[in-house]
């Protein structure tokens, strides 16, 4: 879990270095059509606000966690939400965020096993932070290959 914990820490360095880049540069889509990376830092954000509110309060041996929000709503939703912040505001409230989940993560038990809505799949805290890590590393990706453009 130590590792995982460590990899989800690495999104945090990647995001706050994004603060040395020009404002115009974050505000612009990665590409026609798509998010700027001003808006998937607060996509990130608004995951890890969902987690840490909605989902580890509720890890505990045997429970059932809610089901993951429908995932197009709950983007909408994170858009509209950081709509009148600064991207330096947005990268912050994402470091501050991103702490707090993985300290709270990082207290539950690691055999702690749960299910997710419907799902019968035991999921443990790093399991689910897997889930996760890759969904930051995806971004991640799109976020240097906008940079390096």
């Amino acid at each position: 879990m130590k590792n995982i914990l460590k990899e989800f820490e690495k999104t945090m360095e990647a995001i706050e270095k994004l603060k040395g880049v020009q404002e115009s540069k974050l505000t612009e889509p990665i590409r026609k059509g798509k998010w700027s990376i001003r808006e998937i830092i607060g996509h990130l954000y608004y995951w890890d606000k969902y987690n840490l509110e909605k989902m580890v309060p509720l890890m505990a041996n045997g429970a059932n966690l809610p089901q993951f929000p429908d995932h197009d709503q709950h983007n909408k939703e994170a858009i509209s939400y950081i709509r009148d912040n600064s991207v330096e505001t947005i990268i912050d409230a994402f470091l501050e965020t991103r702490e707090e989940l993985i300290d709270r993560i990082s207290k539950v038990e690691e055999d702690v096993r749960f299910t997710i809505g419907k799902g019968k799949r035991q999921f443990s805290s790093e399991s689910f932070i897997k889930i996760f890590l890759n969904h930051d590393l995806h971004h991640l990706q799109q976020i240097n290959n906008k940079l390096d453009n």
